[in-house]
């Protein structure tokens, strides 16, 4: 199945969920809402046409700008997004999936936003969500092990959010 009619019909079966198509660039994408992340990744799974069987990564960016006076010439707002990259082993396609999120849950500092997990659609998405979630500071609801991966479990904050201040020591080290 091409791009165009891969987008096309998961634009017509889920109308309310899609935000965004872009079929202008390198690997064409849609923008789905979080709310219907989990039965759009499980259409795209067991559908006959696409089979995308495979979970290949999640990738959060932060769209952030630290600097106040860089900060008001971007064009965005700073949000997160979540990047999802899927294929089909079967059908030799792809298909990029993106989920758009606050940087703050309610826009309260520290609060970390969430979105449903994917772990029953694609069991890789465990290990990936919790990379995301330990390095990018997002929530996975009923995620079956959310704890941290790659960082100790008493580390504060997330590392790869364009905010985040290394500390100065950890457990009495001297990191600097």
């Amino acid at each position: 199945m091409s791009a165009d009619a891969l987008l096309e019909q998961l634009t017509r079966r889920f109308p309310d969920q899609i935000r965004e198509v872009r079929r202008d660039v390198l690997d064409p994408w849609i923008e789905v809402a979080p709310e219907g992340l989990v039965e759009i990744c499980t259409f795209l799974r067991d559908s006959p046409d696409l089979q995308l069987n495979m979970l290949n990564c999640i990738t959060a960016v932060d769209y952030f700008e630290p600097d106040a006076k860089k900060a008001g010439k971007v064009p965005w707002q700073p949000h997160l997004e979540l990047v999802y990259h899927l294929s089909s082993t079967s059908r030799k396609h792809t298909l990029v999936l993106k989920v758009q999120l606050p940087r703050w849950k309610d826009d309260v500092p520290g609060q970390l936003p969430a979105v449903p997990t994917v772990s029953g659609v694609w069991r890789t998405a465990d290990w990936h969500e919790r990379e995301v979630y330990d390095l990018s500071g997002v929530r996975f609801l009923n995620h079956p092990n959310p704890r941290r991966i790659l960082c100790p479990e008493d580390w504060v904050g997330h590392p790869l959010r364009k905010d985040y201040e290394m500390p100065l020591e950890y457990h009495g080290i001297r990191g600097r």
